[in-house]
C-alpha cells in the first residue's frame, strides 16, 4: 500500500512539475521526488533481484536526458518536463538499492 502511495505522489508531482512548474517554489518538487524515490527503493524493490527495475531506470533516464519527447510539436516540452522528475525518482531509488545490497552482503 505504501508503495502505491509513493508512486502516486511521484506521478502527481511530475505532472505538476511538467504543467505548472513555475507556480511552485524552485527546488521543492525535485527534492521531494528524490526523497520519495529513495524511500521507494527501500520499500518497493527487491535489492537482490532488481535487474528489470534497473533496466527501466536506465531507459527512462536516457529518455529524460535526451529530451526526445521535446520533438513532439505543441506538447513535447510538457511531456519531457513530466518525464524528468520520474527519471529523478527512479535514479534516486538506485541509491537505496545499492545500500540495501551492501547491507545484505555484510550480513552474509
Amino acid at each position: 500500500m505504501a508503495t502505491r502511495v509513493i508512486v502516486g505522489l511521484i506521478a502527481l508531482l511530475a505532472i505538476i512539475h511538467g504543467l505548472a512548474g513555475a507556480m511552485v517554489p524552485s527546488g521543492i518538487i525535485p527534492l521531494v521526488v528524490v526523497l520519495l524515490g529513495i524511500i521507494y527503493g527501500f520499500l518497493g524493490v527487491d535489492a537482490e533481484d532488481a535487474t528489470d527495475y534497473l533496466v527501466v531506470t536506465i531507459a527512462v533516464g536516457a529518455t529524460a536526458g535526451a529530451n526526445v519527447l521535446g520533438n513532439i510539436p505543441a506538447i513535447g516540452g510538457h511531456l519531457d518536463a513530466i518525464v524528468d522528475p520520474i527519471g529523478m525518482a527512479l535514479q534516486a531509488s538506485v541509491f537505496s538499492i545499492l545500500v540495501s545490497r551492501i547491507l545484505n552482503r555484510l550480513k552474509g
